[in-house]
């Protein structure tokens, strides 16, 4: 502050904050540090009042990512942030944080293994300031068609586990229509030479042969949201993102011991926890197991708290079926800006993954799936619009996968909101949408696909 503009300050009775060169240094305030582990990727992010300049070193032997925060001294919030790990996080084995001389405060996570990390900044946006987000993905990535064998795998050593000395493998493929066994017939005693009939030599039979195995169906599960990104959040705190995982375990569960015209279940989830995965990435992962049928799960949200009930959506290119439906696609296609995405690796990927591909086809089966489901939602509570409403979503935009939205109810209603957290709610929920599957995939059986499970 000049001399003139600081008399000018005293003479019209302004206190002033005199400040050395040293204090105006640390002007950034770190707001939180947030820790989000999961198999696909471990993120760490630090939120400041202003953006933070920072440099980066990599060091492959013993594997581990050095980030200097230049401008800053050692604060309570970072410090934080050696509590803030998870002991099971996938990727990250420990932090150490401190002040590496008097202009940088150097943080470094130490690895379990060697990874390909995606350091970037976030501008505000929503409930947010300024972000430095950290993320590591391993070197090798989780294969989405090898976790949903394992998933199958799993199933069936528990139930040998549970079952004795039955045979359980056996009994598991039986039930589930994947081998059918004929059954041992009683060895009877062999009469007599003399008391047998001499006559022409029967023809031999042929051994019965097991059937072919039976064709999977895969339904992919896509809980909303997730990790940086809150998804909606009702007047009492409770996170879409949260209670749209609950549902779609649940769901998981309900299709994992279920069969559709001999034909065994199985699902698969593109989040299992609370991390966040970009709307292509959702897309892309379901496509990878070759998913019968997509079924991304919300919870809706409005300005006013009076809006309530289920509604399905399915994808339009023709501009939305109504002003509350393109509201909804603009909410919910907003979810990669609020979860965060490095655009610097992702924006040719984006260009190429959400461009409009999808079939008349592909969009009639949905419509014919989502009006299924809106019906059997009904039954368990009230639906916000009687038929199934269209819009340009991002996650609806695979060619080649029915695909349909479900938002099971209005968290910014505090009835709806009480009643999603509720367990007996969420079964039901299940229980609907389970119902509304499996009337599809009998009026519609699934195409023989390119690849079995």
């Amino acid at each position: 502050m000049k001399r003139r503009d600081a008399l000018a300050a005293l003479a019209h009775g302004i206190p002033l904050l005199l400040l050395g060169r040293t204090e105006i240094a640390w002007g950034a305030t770190v707001l939180g540090v947030r820790m989000w582990p999961a198999a696909d990727y471990s993120r760490v992010t630090i939120e400041s009042d202003v953006a933070l300049r920072i440099t980066q070193d990599f060091v492959p032997n013993p594997p581990r990512l050095a980030v200097d925060i230049h401008g800053m001294r050692l604060q309570p919030q970072l410090r934080a942030i050696v509590n803030a790990l998870d002991a099971d996080d996938p990727n990250i084995a420990g932090v150490r944080v401190g002040q590496y001389d008097p202009d940088t405060v150097r943080l470094v996570l130490d690895l379990k293994t060697e990874v390909r990390p995606q350091v970037f900044t976030l501008q505000p946006v929503a409930a947010y300031a300024h972000r430095l987000v950290m993320d590591l993905y391993p070197l090798v990535s989780p294969d989405p068609l090898e976790q949903l064998i394992n998933d199958r795998l799993k199933a069936i050593e528990d139930q040998v586990a549970q079952a004795g000395d039955r045979d359980p493998l056996g009994a598991w493929l039986e039930s589930n229509g994947v081998l059918t066994r004929p059954p041992i017939p009683e060895l009877q005693p062999m009469p007599p030479a003399a008391d047998r009939a001499i006559g022409p030599a029967e023809a031999p039979q042929q051994a019965a042969q097991p059937q072919k195995p039976s064709r999977f169906i895969v339904v992919a599960l896509d809980p909303g949201h997730g990790g940086e990104d809150p998804g909606a959040i009702g007047p009492n705190g409770t996170k879409e993102k949260d209670v749209v995982l609950q549902i779609a375990r649940r769901l998981r569960d309900r299709i994992n011991q279920t069969q559709v015209g001999g034909n065994t279940m199985r699902a698969y989830m593109t989040r299992d926890a609370d991390f966040f995965v970009p709307l292509h990435k959702r897309v892309e992962k379901a496509r990878r197991v070759q998913a019968d049928l997509f079924i991304s799960i919300h919870a809706d949200a409005f300005t006013s708290p009076k809006p309530q009930g289920a509604s399905v959506f399915v994808l339009s290119t023709r501009g939305a079926s109504s002003a509350m439906a393109r509201w909804m696609a603009k909410k919910e296609n907003n979810a990669d800006l609020i979860g965060g995405i490095n655009l610097a690796v992702e924006d040719r990927q984006l260009k190429n993954t959400m461009l409009d591909m999808s079939t008349t086809a592909q969009i009639r089966r949905s419509l014919q799936v989502g009006s299924t489901m809106l019906g059997e939602l009904s039954q368990v509570g009230k639906v916000h619009k009687p038929r199934v409403e269209q819009a340009g979503f991002a996650v609806l935009k695979a060619p080649d996968m029915t695909s349909v939205l479900v938002e099971t109810a209005f968290i910014s209603n505090p009835e709806e909101e009480r009643r999603l957290k509720s367990e007996s709610y969420q079964e039901a929920l299940a229980d609907a949408l389970l119902a509304g599957i499996k009337r599809h995939f009998q009026d519609h059986p699934p195409l023989a696909r390119q690849r079995e499970l």
